[in-house]
């Protein structure tokens, strides 16, 4: 059986297939169209997930849309924004494209949908089933966190075994999740999906102004309540394009919201020590918030273990205290919890609570996008015109671990491309930890972004204990725990400003070849752990390896592995100014 899941005409639309209950494919249209959080119909993702998972007919198709969920609360706020008629007709189409999902489909050519039925998952569901479904755990309490969807913000429950039971919920005009959004787009972060960049800034601030900001924001049981008069989304309405393209959102502060604060940051203007002050306050007070929901759900469900999804529960920081300041024990955290993730979830939803399936399938890492194989990144190399060597697979390790020690930058390109927002050991960049300023470098140099902006370490799962105040497995770079003192030291390029790092813990099951490179990086240096950050430059993770060749190419990073392959910039000077010179005619006609 073959169930098709789409987060379709959202912001960072995507499509997963579920075959037999088990994941096989799962593609975020960005990484196929390069354009960041598209929102849309996923076209591109939907016809590769179909393609990997073996082709033929499809039996149901799952988005993780509903456009009856909250009906009633949605006319009513439909009627109060008449007098902005544009937001309306804007939500109105968005939602007649919902519904004609299955036609616009077969209109793109998206194959074998001749006999699917077509299944609405309301949003929050979706999440929740992204999170316990794919989970270890035979029961868990489940809660979705984000901004809205489906005219909600919050909505936990419990799972046991293939059922879920929904037990409270958040509504419009209320969220945790926009109150992030709010400081984000006013500390000059405006495009969507920058709330990490706000949460990375707050490491290096005091949280001087928490009196103040307390006042936007409370929790009440299992609600979050808003002081509305600091927000606009629910008296102006706020601008959203879920059109073809990158989302846009317009500001959701208000005019009091100014008062108070002072003027809002222009976007790469100067970050002062007043700037990240208040990142630092309004990241301890969602803590406060999200430790205060997450207490009451426990105290209300009994359960000892919790699953997570929505945007909000992306925020690595807050997750690193969930052990110290709840009853929960073990924790599971959806790794593409942000809404891409909600196309795996409609398909498991459709599969356990529609379809009364049994739970087959545990989601251990996520290496479900295309794949390309040493014949196809040997042809893009040789068209390039770039010399490389081809490696054994221990002359491989043995080399790249090697460069690295030695100071240099590896793009490391193996295997099937990752789903969601972290790169974890098939499209990554990699570097040394130990050197104080390869964070520098690699913000300036490589990344081209924020100084503030941390990297992340990957640690063998064995040997994280030694590292981190807390051992417990955090394979999704979803968790930032304490580095310990002693080892802050050792490992300065990963310890971010407020003695954390957001750690991969790797695993020699789930990705053989990395574990092995890290592996020989420690019995070389003594540390087992290296910088990995996604391989991109301001794009969208490289899926082809055209796409990595060119970005190599066009950044200052020094060795490339891609496969079996080796290429070391020292002998790829003349590619590089080919390229260049190419480069110059196509933008200059």
């Amino acid at each position: 059986m073959h169930i098709l899941g789409l987060n379709a005409y959202h912001g960072d639309s995507s499509a997963a297939v579920l075959v037999d209950g088990q994941l096989t494919a799962a593609i975020e249209e960005e990484r196929l169209n390069r354009i960041k959080h598209w929102a849309g119909l996923p076209v591109l993702a939907a016809k590769r997930c179909l393609a990997l998972s073996g082709g033929g007919d499809v039996h149901h198709v799952a988005v993780s849309r509903d456009p009856r969920a909250n009906l009633g609360r949605k006319l009513l706020r439909l009627l109060a924004a008449m007098r902005r008629p544009g937001h309306a007709v804007d939500r109105a189409v968005n939602s007649a494209r919902i519904v004609r999902l299955q036609d616009e489909l077969d209109a793109n050519g998206v194959p074998g949908l001749a006999n699917a039925k077509l299944h609405f998952v309301e949003h929050h569901r979706a999440h929740m089933a992204s999170a316990f479904f794919p989970s270890p755990f035979e029961e868990a309490a489940v809660i979705s966190i984000d901004g809205f969807g489906d005219f909600s913000s919050v909505m936990w429950g419990t799972g046991r075994g293939s059922r879920m039971q929904i037990r409270g919920a958040v509504h419009f005009p209320h969220s945790l999740g926009l109150f992030y959004t709010a400081f984000t787009q006013f500390l000059g972060f405006p495009n969507y999906g920058d709330e990490y960049k706000m949460m990375g800034l707050g490491a290096y601030g005091e949280p001087r102004f928490v009196p103040q900001i307390r006042q936007l924001i409370r929790t009440e049981r299992d609600q979050i309540r808003l002081n509305l008069d600091y927000f606009r989304h629910h008296t102006d309405g706020i601008q959203m394009t879920w059109r073809a393209g990158q989302p846009q959102v317009s500001p959701v502060y208000s005019r009091r919201f100014v008062e108070v604060f002072g003027a809002p940051r222009i976007p790469r203007s100067e970050i002062t020590q007043t700037h990240k002050d208040l990142a630092a306050s309004v990241q301890a007070v969602l803590e406060d918030c999200y430790i205060a929901l997450l207490r009451f759900v426990q105290k209300e469900s009994g359960m000892s273990a919790v699953c997570l999804a929505g945007g909000v529960a992306l925020n690595c920081v807050a997750n690193g205290t969930i052990f110290d300041r709840t009853e929960f024990r073990d924790i599971y955290v959806q790794p593409a919890a942000h809404d891409a993730g909600t196309s795996i979830g409609a398909a498991l939803y459709v599969w356990s609570e529609i379809l009364r399936k049994p739970r087959r399938f545990v989601m251990q890492d996520v290496y479900y996008g295309p794949a390309y194989y040493e014949d196809e990144i040997r042809q893009e190399l040789d068209e390039s015109g770039a010399p490389y060597e081809r490696l054994s697979e221990a002359e491989l390790v043995d080399q790249t671990a090697r460069a690295i020690a030695d100071g240099k930058i590896v793009g490391w390109y193996q295997g099937r491309m990752e789903f969601g927002p972290r790169a974890l050991g098939n499209r990554s960049i990699l570097a040394d930890p130990r050197r104080a300023g390869m964070k520098d470098i690699l913000n300036s140099r490589i990344k081209y972004r924020e100084p503030f902006r941390p990297f992340c370490p990957s640690i063998l799962s064995e040997r994280a204990a030694e590292y981190f105040e807390t051992g417990y497995a955090s394979p999704f770079m979803v968790m930032a725990y304490k580095i310990k003192p002693e080892q802050q030291r050792r490992i300065p390029a990963v310890t971010h400003g407020d003695g954390t790092g957001r750690l991969q813990t790797v695993e020699k099951h789930s990705n053989p070849l990395y574990w092995k490179l890290i592996h020989r990086f420690g019995e070389l240096t003594g540390v087992p752990v290296l910088i990995n950050t996604s391989f991109n430059e301001n794009e969208p993770v490289v899926d082809t390896p055209r796409q990595a060749i060119d970005c190599f190419m066009r950044t200052q990073m020094d060795v490339l592995v891609a496969g079996p392959f080796l290429l070391s910039k020292t002998t790829n000077r003349e590619a590089v100014r080919q390229r260049d010179i190419v480069f110059a005619e196509q933008c200059c006609g």
